[in-house]
């Protein structure tokens, strides 16, 4: 633990374990969305499927990005992962994004991506507000987390025809704002 670390954060007026909390509930969020993106990837098959397969993996890709990178600041601040794959299942602050009882209705799956999309902007902007302008390390690394889930639930809800977002499919580079917390 970086015992420096927490103490700033404390007299900064966080309450650390309150974070710590969160920080552990959207680790694991982003560690069952992983493992979920990679049955709905998996079953996005035919015509219109395989058009949102390519970016269902990115933001399965970026999920796992997101984990591997608060885990260390779990840690720094004095928190750690349940010992136990279930347990910590069950912490997620989203829902699971299990494929929908029809898997060939692609809107359905789409309605399912967008949502776990939804949950995670939901759950990070909370983190961002509560750190903002007092523990920097953390507001910075949820303020990447939020840039990319924002991007991601843009495409999903491009393709349930809610609008045009303004954001494109990145080519060649997964985690733009979160790579730098992956070092």
């Amino acid at each position: 633990m970086a015992r420096v670390a927490r103490e700033m954060v404390e007299k900064a007026g966080i309450h650390v374990d309150q974070l710590l909390n969160l920080l552990v509930r959207n680790a694991a969020a982003e560690l069952t969305t992983y493992y979920y993106y990679t049955i709905l990837r998996a079953n996005l098959i035919g015509l219109e499927g395989e058009g949102v397969k390519e970016i269902a993996e990115v933001a399965r890709i970026e999920d796992r990005n997101h984990f591997e990178a608060l885990v260390p600041r779990i840690y720094e601040l004095g928190g750690r992962l349940p010992d136990d794959l279930k347990e910590f299942h069950d912490l997620s602050a989203c829902p699971p994004a299990r494929l929908p009882e029809n898997p060939s209705n692609i809107q359905a799956m789409l309605t399912v991506l967008v949502e776990a999309e939804r949950c995670a902007v939901r759950g990070y902007t909370h983190i961002c507000n509560l750190t903002a302008g007092k523990d920097h390390r953390t507001y910075d690394l949820a303020l990447a987390i939020l840039n990319e889930e924002i991007e991601h639930e843009s495409w999903f809800s491009e393709f349930l025809g809610e609008g045009p977002s303004g954001h494109f499919m990145r080519r060649g580079e997964t985690s733009p704002f979160v790579s730098k917390f992956l070092r």
